[in-house]
């Protein structure tokens, strides 16, 4: 799925930079070592501020402030990314965790960014009725609380389910599907979230009473976690614009 991905987008025209974690043997814990002269764990915002901020993660803070769009290749381990990935997540990305510029307000706010992962298991095991649960339930701490905590515009998954055990011509049509997926990627809308201006600060960041009545008569909360006690919108973590 990656080098599809490299091919296809290489095609374009993009140039395109490929973060292999395991090739590069990159540490997912995070110790004081990723910081110099900052006294208070964990400022790596801080850190990255003022410069001072271990070379490994530098380089790809740096490959991020080029990057338009970031897709995050990865089979699912336990209904999340894989240790070195959310190490990856906590390391860099804790240059953009600050509560004065988060979510539609973020730093990487015009940057587009996506995931695109294999599964161990058919798609009815992640349903609203299958014994692992909803997966728009699933995606919703990665896609909202880190990426769209980011700023990062969030395209709909890219889902390979269950590649290991199907046939050849699956696998094949599965990566057929993701080639032509790249081929207008940028022009998709982005999957939706509540911009932060919905959110009242001074009261704890709660929803603005007008927000509250606005969608009232609705039959579904906002999302899949401001749902306001009624049911989940549907696929609004696996398709665009729910």
């Amino acid at each position: 799925a990656k080098d599809a991905a490299v091919a296809a987008l290489t095609a374009q025209g993009c140039t395109v930079e490929v973060s292999d974690l395991y090739a590069m043997k990159f540490k997912a814990a995070a110790t004081t070592e990723d910081t110099t002269g900052i006294q208070i764990f964990y400022q790596i915002k801080l850190a990255w501020e003022e410069g001072r901020i271990a070379d490994n993660i530098k380089k790809e803070q740096e490959k991020l402030k080029e990057a338009d769009l970031v897709i995050f290749q990865f089979p699912m381990y336990w209904s999340s990314v894989p240790a070195i990935m959310k190490g990856w997540m906590d390391r860099v990305l804790g240059c953009a965790y600050a509560q004065e510029k988060w979510y539609s307000e973020g730093i990487f706010k015009d940057k587009k960014a996506m995931l695109s992962f294999t599964t161990d298991c058919p798609e009815s095991v992640y349903s609203d009725t299958g014994i692992n649960g909803d997966i728009n339930v699933t995606l919703w701490p990665l896609q909202n609380g880190i990426l769209n905590y980011c700023g990062f515009q969030v395209f709909a998954p890219q889902i390979f389910w269950d590649p290991a055990t199907g046939s050849p011509e699956s696998r094949s049509s599965m990566l057929e599907g993701w080639r032509t997926r790249l081929q207008n990627l940028c022009g998709e809308a982005p999957v939706y979230f509540a911009p932060l201006d919905y959110f009242d600060k001074e009261k704890g960041f709660l929803l603005k009473p007008e927000i509250k009545e606005k969608y009232a008569s609705k039959e579904c909360g906002l999302t899949v976690g401001i749902h306001m006690g009624k049911p989940l919108p549907a696929n609004s973590q696996t398709k665009a614009g729910v």
